[in-house]
């Protein structure tokens, strides 16, 4: 993995499904949606689904969120005794008020000694296994502070950190500031992943240039997972070929087909696939009618005969 491609943890994404449809795509490095301290320690049946995920997809880590120092790192250990990941990823960047109002995510750029404190615990309660971290470049304009944040978290042990070029308060609007992860980069001897605003080659191409050791593609990759074979293919300066309106709708299909297995409900899938669905048909010929259908669709045989239409 000369110059690894990351997956970014995207709740309610980045299931093993979608990671493994990513990985086949040219994905080099997997994470698992974001999970609760709290629901690992009480057993939480759902959130234990979160961390399931088949051989094929290593190396991937499991990403936590929390505050409390002593509740992290016992979480982290029952998910190395539970699943056995290749590493810990600490969310220390999610910009969401429902995590934020818990002193979760990206609240503890604010509270640099409960960020020490939850780093060395974590680190210390699942040595030798790597942990690593995933942060913002600040709370909001007037504290940027992503170069002070990533010294103290590599002085606490964290081994590679992921740095979305937002602030907080940007949450997924405006630019990402790759001048600032760039200074990151510089300021610190663990590598430094660099995350926001890749979605074509051309964005990848750009970034390398910043110092990274690697670039983690999130929204991005929701419609178009094939955006890291295109990325590998620049890199390597080999030719690609985007892939036909036939092979996405087969893709689609085949993640539905997925999702109505694991549910046991064809319904409930395919209704929890619709906001899923609008991101997969991004860009299609005539796609604001077929949005508009894929917005009720509630069948596979109706999603295949919408698809049809648009492939025929």
């Amino acid at each position: 993995m000369h110059f690894p491609l990351f997956l970014a943890p995207m709740a309610g994404v980045t299931n093993t499904f979608f990671r493994c449809i990513c990985k086949e795509r040219g994905a080099d490095v997997l994470t698992t949606e974001f999970v609760s301290a709290e629901g690992i320690l009480h057993r939480n049946a759902r959130t234990r689904l979160y961390l399931d995920f088949t051989p094929e997809e290593r190396p991937i880590g499991v990403q936590l969120f929390g505050s409390d120092p002593e509740h992290l790192a016992n979480a982290a250990k029952a998910v190395v005794e539970w699943v056995q990941p290749d590493f810990i990823d600490l969310n220390f960047g999610c910009p969401a008020n429902k995590v934020v109002c818990r002193h979760g995510g990206s609240s503890l750029l604010r509270d640099y000694p409960t960020l020490e404190k939850v780093a060395i615990a974590v680190v210390k309660a699942v040595a030798p296994l790597p942990v690593t971290a995933k942060i913002r470049i600040g709370w909001d304009e007037n504290s940027i502070n992503a170069t002070s944040t990533a010294q103290l978290l590599e002085q606490a042990g964290i081994q590679r950190l992921a740095v979305h070029g937002r602030t907080k308060a940007q949450g997924y609007s405006g630019k990402a500031q790759w001048d600032i992860i760039a200074n990151v980069a510089q300021s610190v001897a663990i590598p430094v992943i660099g995350n926001g605003d890749i979605s074509c080659a051309a964005d990848a191409l750009t970034h390398y240039k910043t110092g990274v050791a690697g670039l983690m593609i999130g929204r991005a990759a929701m419609s178009n997972p094939w955006v890291f074979s295109e990325i590998k293919a620049a890199l390597e300066k080999k030719t690609w070929t985007p892939p036909t309106l036939a092979e996405r709708s087969a893709l689609i299909l085949r993640h539905c087909e997925e999702e109505i297995r694991f549910k046991g409900n064809e319904q409930v899938a395919i209704s929890g696939m619709r906001s899923r669905l609008m991101a997969y048909t991004k860009g299609f010929d005539g796609s604001r009618p077929l949005r508009e259908k894929l917005s009720h669709v509630s069948s596979l045989k109706e999603l295949e005969e919408l698809l049809g239409v648009v492939i025929s």
